[in-house]
């Protein structure tokens, strides 16, 4: 509703709210706190720096050595991880140790990805194939809610194909323009979309 609209009730009003928009209230409330544990999280979660030996908690791979889209998720429980947000090569690592940790009963807080909007990334040619450069510094993530992801594009990670991440749709638009693939929001990201890469 805009500002001023008569059907809004303001403080000094008498009309109580009514009872279906107060239920449509908290019922929206109940969705948001359940989609944070889908991989949203806790707001108070930041992002950490990969250390430049760390392996793939998916693949095994060091994250640092490898190029393209790299990512964390904080769980509710890191004893797995041991104390530490779990990090990976890239983005399809990423979702497949979420799904596969949630399907375990794990609670995801947040998850976070490489953001190309906010880094000044290498693009390289290697075997034939368009690469962007990894960045493994906290500063370089954003958390997945901020990020539209493009699949299927001619640019690939450490992994092959797979998800490149940007917060700002300008430089979405420009990426699919020169490279192509589709645009989606990175929370829609599902099993299925990491199969059809």
């Amino acid at each position: 509703m805009t500002k001023g609209d008569p059907s809004t009730p303001t403080p000094a009003s008498s009309e109580s709210v009514p009872r279906r928009r107060l239920l449509a209230g908290i019922a929206a409330a109940g969705i948001g706190s359940v989609a944070g544990c889908a991989g949203g999280g806790s707001n108070s979660i930041a992002p950490v720096s990969i250390d430049d030996d760390q392996a793939c908690d998916q693949c095994g791979m060091i994250v640092a050595d490898h190029p393209g889209t790299v990512g964390q998720v904080h769980f509710e429980d890191d004893e797995p991880e041991g104390g530490r947000p779990a990090q990976f090569c890239s983005a399809t690592c990423t979702y497949t140790y979420r799904f596969d940790a949630e399907g375990e009963g794990r609670t995801p807080l947040a998850t976070f990805l490489t953001d190309y909007s906010a880094v000044e990334q290498e693009v390289f040619e290697q075997g034939g194939d368009t690469m962007f450069s990894s960045h493994v510094e906290s500063e370089a993530f954003a958390r997945e809610s901020a990020l539209t992801v493009v699949a299927r594009s001619e640019v690939i990670g450490a992994m092959g194909p797979d998800l490149i991440p940007f917060s700002d749709d300008g430089d979405v638009d420009e990426f699919v323009a020169e490279y192509g693939g589709e645009a989606m929001p990175a929370t829609e990201v599902e099993r299925s979309t990491l199969e059809a890469l």
